[in-house]
């Protein structure tokens, strides 16, 4: 089958530190390729890839600190994926949430585009009444729910090359990974470190738009003796950092889509603490992958029962439900059905479309 992939240009795939959307885009794109399909990627230059490489900008849009306008490569990337090389695909899928869909609306290619982010906001609403017709996947069932009534091909979890070994003996430590943002609670895993007394490691990213709240709520917290900053990390650190943790810890008071870092602990055998929000429950099996808590109260006290998980089925768990040959089988069934509705429909058009009368002029 001959795919696009359409990535946000904000990070490279895979991205270099962090970036949950291109690092998922890279994984699916590399197993279509292993598994023969012809892929064509639509990234940043930097990216790397066996698939072709359509570079709409020379490097990552965060990487690029001086004076410039985001929004031209955007454009590019739209008029090129979706103008003028559309129909080189049999399948198109956007990562770009909605930007794409007034394009996609436009052209002969089918089209479907995997939502990565929230959507409870009440601005989308409008936006996906508008284009009711857009076959859209959501990463979780949970993720569905304020737009029950959207044009759903499926909902696809996450998935992960097998490239993280797992730890089977606990680590002394709490871990958490991400980034520092309100909504991810960072606060309430420093609070939960020092009520049980067990140190906590913190690798995490701080954007721009989030400096002021780190500054001044979570700063002055790292002081405390058993809380270490570490910073952002790679791809390549994780393993060690989050396999050799306790738990790790994700307080997260947000209608979390898909938390990818849940499924890296699983791969590491490294069982999870978090709170009942969005996909959670859809990934953490309570009292045996970790546990989940509608408090920080509860959370504290789950801590005591971490050494009644088995890690062994933390792996277990991660090897049934979240590899990328299980993420991309499940891709695959939905561009076979895409694409070939998509045949039905245009050979239904031809055949009831009007025959075309031509009129003979006489020399």
């Amino acid at each position: 089958m001959r795919i696009a992939q359409i990535a946000p240009l904000w990070e490279s795939v895979p991205p270099q530190r962090y970036g949950g959307t291109e690092r998922i885009v890279s994984y699916l794109t590399e197993e279509l390729v292993r598994q023969g399909h012809e892929v064509t990627l639509f990234a940043s230059g930097d990216s790397v890839t066996t698939a072709r490489l359509e570079a709409i900008c020379p490097q990552a849009l965060r990487l690029n600190t001086g004076i410039f306008n985001r929004d031209a490569p955007q454009v590019l990337l739209q008029e090129r994926a979706f103008g003028f090389m559309a129909d080189e695909f049999d399948l198109i899928h956007s990562h770009l949430d909605f930007l794409g869909f007034p394009l996609a609306r436009r052209i002969r290619t089918p089209v479907v585009t995997t939502l990565h982010g929230r959507l409870d906001l009440p601005e989308l609403t409008p936006v996906f009444r508008e284009f009711a017709e857009i076959p859209v996947i959501s990463i979780s069932d949970a993720q569905r729910r304020p737009l029950p009534w959207a044009n759903w091909a499926g909902t696809v979890h996450h998935g992960l090359p097998n490239f993280y070994a797992p730890h089977f003996e606990p680590g002394q430590y709490l871990a958490f990974l991400g980034r520092i943002a309100p909504e991810k609670r960072p606060d309430h895993a420093i609070e939960l470190a020092k009520r049980v007394g067990i140190p906590l490691k913190i690798a995490a990213k701080v954007d721009p738009a989030d400096e002021a709240y780190f500054r001044a709520e979570i700063e002055p917290m790292l002081r405390h003796p058993l809380i270490e900053f570490i910073g952002e990390i790679t791809d390549n650190e994780k393993e060690a950092f989050v396999g050799n943790a306790l738990a790790l810890v994700c307080p997260y008071d947000w209608p979390e889509p898909f938390g990818i870092v849940f499924i890296e602990a699983l791969a590491c055998g490294t069982p999870v603490l978090a709170y009942r929000r969005g996909s959670v429950p859809e990934i953490i099996e309570q009292g045996v992958t970790g546990f989940i808590s509608e408090t920080l109260d509860e959370m504290v006290a789950s801590v005591a029962g971490l050494d009644t998980i088995d890690r062994r089925r933390c792996r277990d768990a991660f090897d049934r439900r979240f590899t990328v040959q299980r993420m991309v089988s499940d891709y695959l069934r939905i561009y076979t059905d895409l694409v070939r509705e998509n045949r039905f429909l245009s050979t239904a058009s031809t055949q009831t479309a009007p025959p075309t009368s031509y009129s003979v002029l006489e020399p």
